[in-house]
């Protein structure tokens, strides 16, 4: 395998989760406005981030989300953002947990490479999660896709903080869960990627590796010479 400078990588569903998931928070929110569930939670994950470039901020994201949705099934769109508010008031972002040999494997990574987060999110969403983490300290950049430039899969995110870095596409792979965002992403800027789950079953893009778990990662990276810090 290729070796290389430095490792970019994803957090949600990457590095950590939330302790209560969209599963345990959609309903909460529901009964907290007094209404029926109006969607599934799979609907608000599987569009959620189409709005990034259109919010500068998590709730607004969601509120937009949620409009579309309510309106999808017949209800208000203001019935929509109103879930969307009380969803933010269930919600506590530092109350994540890393995935199974996430803390491990950053450690692991953070001797060997210079480490940038590229993420899908701004700092009142994410800042909480790697203060409660501890990841700030592996970090030597950070770009908030989606607030400070735009969202994941455009190149501009991944290329911000190859720049930061000082590190060619060539010479970096980029470790996420999200094909579409993540690997295709990478792709678009030249980068390699290692995809942590299951690919899909066809794709124009393929990542150099796939691991089951983040703390796989290290190993996955590992290649004639380990010393490249």
């Amino acid at each position: 395998m290729t070796e290389y400078d430095a490792v970019l990588l994803d957090l949600d569903g990457t590095l950590c989760e939330y302790t209560r998931g969209t599963e345990q928070l959609l309903p909460a929110a529901f009964e907290r406005v007094g209404v029926e569930p109006m969607f599934a939670p799979e609907a608000y994950v599987e569009r959620v981030d189409s709005y990034a470039d259109r919010a500068d901020s998590m709730l607004e994201r969601r509120r937009l989300c949620f409009a579309d949705l309510a309106a999808e099934h017949g209800y208000d769109r203001q019935l929509g953002r109103e879930v969307a508010d009380a969803y933010a008031a269930e919600r506590d972002h530092s109350n994540v947990r890393f995935l199974d040999g996430a803390a491990e494997a950053v450690e692991q990574l953070a001797e060997r490479y210079p480490l940038a987060m590229v993420t899908n999110g701004g700092p009142d969403m994410q800042d909480p999660k790697l203060e409660t983490l501890g990841l700030e300290r592996y970090l030597d950049s950070l770009v908030y896709a989606g607030y400070e430039v735009p969202a994941k899969p455009d190149p501009e995110p991944f290329e911000r903080a190859l720049d930061a870095l000082g590190v060619s596409a060539d010479r970096a792979v980029y470790v996420g869960n999200n094909y579409e965002t993540d690997v295709l992403g990478a792709a678009s800027a030249d980068l390699s990627s290692i995809l942590v789950g299951e690919p899909p079953a066809s794709g124009p893009v393929e990542p150099i590796s796939t691991v089951s778990t983040p703390g796989e990662i290290p190993r996955a990276l590992e290649g004639p010479s380990s010393d490249r810090r």
